[in-house]
């Protein structure tokens, strides 16, 4: 069995076990596996197995798949850890782990549910029983050491005052040498948040992947008397090198799973650890991890509270960089259009004059990613792209330098779909450059749809690209119209996209009347189609047309 490791353009870690059947993907909420990028075909993708032997096939994608930055053509062997570029994603086939032991005794170490641990230690002893007194009190001294935690932890406002609070009382109560807690990434690793040691100078507690995952992701409470005769250790050699002998680990189990794990050791000439201390260890793991999870609540939170004002700066920015007015261009009718989705995006559009009005420039661009990092993208791209315009470059050469700028600016996930477009107002002929954005629609006067597709790769997206450019006319009551992904790949309750065709037909049935009629007539018949599922990105157009004479 693998696991396929997935780092989408905005930083999220996605896992998903591979079968031998393989999987496809791409942006198509048909694809197995469906990734929100604009750089992505539909099915870009698939990754199969044959023979014992991973292979990556590009399903002929519009921006390619690419192995050690080189572009693959049709099947390619992969093996586990390399890393495939599609689009903005980064991939990585893993091995996962093989199935360990739930419970008893594995190579030298004890394992027990922590759950029945729980039970155990919350059953009052009953009376009659032989030293029924003796265990009476010791349910008592029990009982008033996790209230006394209790007590402590709830007095703990941050997550580093909380693991302090935690190490001292395991460290009061159980006397190791060394304890340290382990919390639960997002990824699903886990990292040591806190650790302590009673002797200056001792070596860190050092755990395998296999006793974390076993204690942390099983929910087993473990106890070692030996660590000598447990491989788990054989790599820990200078916590066997300082006489380390026994260990206890109890997992964080919260409401809605484990939290982490917390884990202590000594030598055995100091503390032998005894399974009354593995139940003691697990009564206060369970207390800690219900005020671990109220902290990390309260974090999540003030995160969210604080990532809303991201949003709404971001949608401040980005509605900033979009024309309050198109020029007039006598001829021809312009409209232009941005509508936001729940949250903000990188959609931006331009239409400037030049030339003294002998020719207009179109410019729509969606930048990946949401949220202030998107509309600083976008911010940045706006700026950059200023000057090559202003100066009279044409789409390719402005494009070739955009590119470079922005791929040397910004982080690998961070890059561009735009359209470029130079219109010669007395004749109609139109220069354009597309780096892997939607085909602009050009909807001639007849009726004829034509898609003018890609001329390069996202902007940003890879260095040392070049750009081709291409030429089209717009003649009397043709339309071009620019458009972001929002429009296309909006989905009606069946999950059915509204897609190009749809789009076209929209546009044609507004060719007789002006062209900001047609645009609302064309989101009507869009919110018509969706009947109420929520837009998933923005929606931004931009619509040129050549007025009959």
């Amino acid at each position: 069995m693998a696991r396929l490791r997935i780092v989408t353009p905005d930083g999220k870690m996605i896992e998903h076990e591979l079968t031998e059947e393989g999987i496809v993907i791409g942006r198509s909420s048909r694809a197995g596996i469906s990734l929100p990028d604009p750089a992505l075909s539909r099915e870009h993708a698939r990754i199969i197995r044959e023979d014992g032997h991973w292979s990556v096939e590009d399903l002929k994608s519009r921006n390619g798949t690419f192995l050690s930055g080189r572009r693959l053509e049709g099947k390619h062997p992969i093996e586990p850890d390399q890393t495939l570029q599609m689009g903005g994603c980064s991939l990585v086939i893993e091995q996962a782990p093989s199935p360990a032991h739930s419970s008893g005794i594995v190579d030298g170490t004890i394992f027990r549910p922590a759950t029945e641990l729980l039970d155990l230690t919350r059953q009052v002893p009953a009376e009659g029983k032989p030293r029924a007194e003796e265990s009476l009190r010791r349910y008592a001294e029990r009982l008033k050491l996790v209230f006394d935690l209790q007590q402590s932890l709830a007095r703990s406002e941050s997550m580093e005052e909380l693991l302090d609070h935690i190490l001292d009382g395991v460290f009061h109560h159980l006397r190791p040498e060394q304890g340290a807690v382990f919390l639960k990434e997002p990824d699903g690793g886990f990292r040591r948040a806190a650790a302590r040691s009673s002797t200056p100078g001792g070596a860190e507690l050092e755990l395998s992947r296999s006793l974390v995952r076993e204690v942390a992701e099983k929910g087993l409470a473990a106890i070692s008397l030996d660590v000598r005769v447990d491989e788990r250790f054989a790599q820990a050699a200078s916590m066997l090198d300082a006489g380390v002998r026994s260990l206890l680990a109890a997992p964080l189990l919260g409401p809605e799973g484990s939290l982490g794990l917390i884990a202590l050791c000594s030598k055995a000439n100091v503390r032998t650890f005894t399974e009354e201390d593995l139940e003691l260890l697990v009564s206060l793991a369970s207390v800690a991890a219900l005020r671990l999870r109220n902290i990390q609540l309260a974090a999540a939170a003030a995160e969210q509270k604080r990532l809303q004002a991201e949003v709404a700066l971001a949608r401040r920015i980005q509605l900033a960089l979009l024309p309050d007015r198109l020029p007039e261009l006598p001829g021809y009718a312009l409209h232009g259009g941005s509508v936001p989705s729940m949250v903000a995006s990188g959609d931006f559009y331009k239409a400037v004059d030049r030339n003294d009005g002998r020719e207009c420039v179109l410019f729509l661009a969606d930048v990946s990613g949401k949220g202030l990092s998107a509309a600083l993208v976008t911010a940045s791209l706006e700026a950059l792209s200023a000057g090559p315009l202003e100066t009279g470059l044409g789409p390719a050469e402005t494009f070739d330098g955009l590119s470079r700028r922005l791929f040397e600016r910004t982080t690998p996930e961070k890059y561009a779909t735009a359209f470029l477009a130079i219109l010669e107002a007395t004749t109609g002929k139109v220069t354009y450059a597309n780096a892997g954005h939607n085909p602009a629609l050009l909807l001639r006067a007849s009726g004829e749809a034509e898609w003018l597709g890609a001329t390069g790769t996202p902007l940003g997206l890879l260095p040392g690209v070049t750009y081709g450019e291409r030429e089209v006319v717009l003649e009397p009551g043709d339309a071009l119209m620019l458009y972001t992904d929002g429009l296309t790949e909006a989905t009606n309750p069946e999950g059915a996209e509204y897609g190009k065709e749809r789009l076209a037909e929209a546009l044609r049935a507004g060719q007789g009347i002006p062209v900001a009629e047609a645009a609302a007539r064309m989101e009507a018949d869009l919110t018509a189609f969706v009947a109420g599922v929520p837009f998933g990105d923005d929606r931004t157009l931009l619509i040129v047309r050549r007025e009959r004479e």
